[in-house]
């Protein structure tokens, strides 16, 4: 029983930093000479300019930015109620409350990563001047470690569902 938890210990954690990495690093769209998240947009690695509302789009990547920390920190809370609810729960019961929490975040970065995939096209290639250059690219691996996060936040929500409190 130890070993069974701590692996989902450590596999709820390695949940937690792909999203903290998938939504902090700049690495969503990349391309021979530059980079773009959601945050900024980076020429030449040394000219960034941070995502602003004069850009098109502006709204569709605040969307992509909140869902991402909305994810993020429900992952952290369904950790922290795992935790409480470890030395809380009666023995035999289930942990409920933290698997409906981690499934909320499974379903946060799911949205975030469709919205990007759905928009990325509409984004980068209708905003003048600076998007004009990184039309031709491909996804990076901040975008892929979001879709990693969602199959795992996923799984461990569904693990969270079926493990029952023992001794």
């Amino acid at each position: 029983m130890l070993v069974l938890l701590a692996f989902i210990i450590i596999f709820h954690i390695t949940s937690a930093a792909l999203l903290f990495i998938a939504t902090i690093d700049s690495a969503w769209w990349v391309g021979d000479q530059f980079y773009a998240d959601v945050w900024r947009i980076c020429l030449n690695a040394t000219n960034c300019t941070e995502v602003n509302d004069s850009m098109h789009g502006y709204t569709t990547l605040q969307a992509v930015q909140a869902t991402m920390i909305l994810s993020t920190i429900l992952c952290c809370i369904a950790f922290f109620i795992f935790v409480l609810q470890l030395f809380r729960l009666k023995q035999g019961e289930r942990f409920v409350l933290t698997s409906i929490i981690q499934l909320m975040s499974c379903l946060s970065v799911m949205i975030a990563a469709s919205i990007y995939t759905d928009q990325r096209e509409d984004i980068h290639n209708k905003n003048p001047g600076l998007y004009r250059d990184i039309q031709e690219g491909s996804y990076g691996y901040s975008f892929i470690l979001a879709w990693v996060a969602f199959a795992f936040t996923f799984i461990s929500g569904l693990m969270y569902l079926i493990l029952r409190k023992r001794k």
